[in-house]
């Protein structure tokens, strides 16, 4: 069976997504030959990095994606400390992985609500199918109930025939 998503559903899923990668590929912008806040070649990981992260949020993959945030993450601490990425770049990248990470967080918990809802749906109509099977069952296992017949009614006792009226005991 084909897991029920609405069609906005996962387009607000991979859109928030996306969107969120996008923002933290946008703070590494302009990482050109002359940037000083960034050298060349991190700037290279980090995109590599958020191709991982919006690729996997494209496939509503979300936790691969947030591993991919959090390996960019733990990237962009090791170069900052090593000096190849300024403080302040280092802030900047950080409050976009700040964001997307939640963007990513309320997709997740969006397509585990969608996807409880389906298993409950799923049950339910289960739940029905079984008690129209267990009703259709239990009808075809009992006996029709015949009426019993009414008994005719009794013939009326005939009026006393009597001597009265045919010429007995007459006076007269």
């Amino acid at each position: 069976m084909t897991p029920f998503r609405s069609k906005n559903q996962s387009a607000r899923s991979w859109g928030a997504g996306l969107a969120a990668a996008i923002a933290v590929m946008a703070s590494l912008a302009g990482c050109g030959p002359a940037a000083t806040d960034l050298q060349r070649d991190t700037a290279s990981h980090f995109r590599e990095l958020v191709l991982g992260v919006s690729q996997a949020a494209a496939a509503n993959d979300h936790s691969a994606a947030l591993t991919a945030l959090e390996n960019l993450e733990a990237d962009v601490a090791t170069a900052a400390g090593s000096g190849q990425v300024s403080e302040e770049r280092r802030r900047s990248i950080m409050t976009s992985i700040t964001a997307v990470r939640a963007d990513l967080n309320a997709a997740a918990e969006a397509a585990g609500a969608a996807k409880a809802a389906e298993e409950a749906a799923v049950a339910a109509e289960k739940a029905k199918a079984d008690a129209e099977a267990a009703a259709q069952a239990t009808q075809e296992k009992t006996a029709p109930v015949v009426p019993a017949p009414v008994p005719a009614p009794a013939p009326a006792p005939e009026e006393g025939k009597g001597a009265e009226g045919k010429g007995k005991n007459k006076n007269g």
